[in-house]
């Protein structure tokens, strides 16, 4: 029998679809069942997972560029925060008039005192468009810093 090279065993690749269907099922039992159901999963945990999953991407990424060329990139966090940054422009807009001074601006814009929403929030308040933002503005800016190190070489 002729086994090809892998990257993990098969018994990680198990692991790690199992781990994955896990962590895929978390958001459908939360949805399926009610408060005080036993296979209930609470909003704060299904956060934390979402956390600690995010996180894990960014350390993969870390790992890949550094494990496999040797290169310590400080430059993922630059991206990482970017996403995060345009994530949270969507959390901001998608409160409404619950945050603290109960206005249809974010807080830090009342609290700078700003009259009005800057143009380039107002698309943030569609998911689908703040979910393209998360990966389409790092990716783009990265697509630029890229060409230019690798043009100069």
């Amino acid at each position: 029998m002729n086994r090809t090279a892998s990257l993990f065993p098969p018994r990680a690749w198990a692991a790690l679809m199992a781990c994955t269907l896990a962590a895929g099922l978390l958001p459908v039992l939360h949805l399926a069942f009610p408060d005080g159901h036993p296979l209930h999963v609470s909003g704060y945990v299904l956060g934390l997972v979402g956390k600690f999953m995010c996180y894990a991407l960014a350390a993969l990424a870390l790992d890949l560029v550094w494990g496999y060329t040797g290169i310590l990139s400080l430059g993922h966090g630059t991206f990482f925060a970017l996403g995060a940054y345009a994530h949270g422009m969507y959390l901001m807009r998608a409160i409404g008039r619950d945050g603290s001074y109960g206005s249809v601006l974010p807080d830090f814009m009342v609290f700078l005192d700003w009259k009005e929403l800057p143009w380039f929030w107002r698309p943030f308040d569609q998911f689908g468009f703040a979910a393209a933002a998360v990966v389409l503005v790092p990716g783009l800016i990265a697509l630029v810093f890229g060409f230019l190190a690798f043009r100069s070489r």
